[in-house]
């Protein structure tokens, strides 16, 4: 599960320190009893209430594959993914999955397309009026 936003953590607070209910708070703010628990005890040992860190050993080949890709992806813009896991294992001995290259082609904000989207003109958009059939056309049976 998400945690919640910073904005939804310090409006909670607020409202505990206005004297606020709690259950007006949880009907509210949607949020748990236990929440906000956890909120005022962590304000009180820290003194802030920003998200933990999420748990887990840190990518071993993620750094190294961010730093490396923005001028692979330069050179070689039409590879697929395969290709560009390929062409990283020949050039830095690393091999790494396509869905690990997924994660840092998107990290970088590289897209498959290849223009930017532009909105459509108006004069694209006019449709045609519809033509009247031809005086020699006759439907079929």
């Amino acid at each position: 599960m998400k945690a919640y936003s910073q904005d939804v953590r310090e409006r909670v607070l607020r409202a505990v320190d206005q004297g606020i209910a709690r259950s007006e708070i949880v009907r509210v703010l949607a949020v748990s009893l236990a929440t906000i628990g956890r909120y005022l005890k962590q304000r009180r040992e820290t003194g802030h209430v920003w998200p933990k860190a999420i748990p887990g050993r840190p990518s071993q080949k993620m750094t190294p594959l961010q730093a490396g890709l923005q001028g692979q992806l330069e050179a070689l813009p039409h590879a697929t993914q395969e290709q560009h896991c390929q062409y990283w294992e020949q050039t830095s001995g690393m091999q790494v999955s396509r869905w690990s290259m997924s994660r840092a082609i998107t990290r970088l904000g590289w897209t498959r397309k290849k223009r930017r989207w532009e909105p459509a003109s108006a004069m694209k958009r006019h449709v045609p009026p519809i033509e009247s059939p031809s005086s020699n056309w006759m439907p079929t049976r």
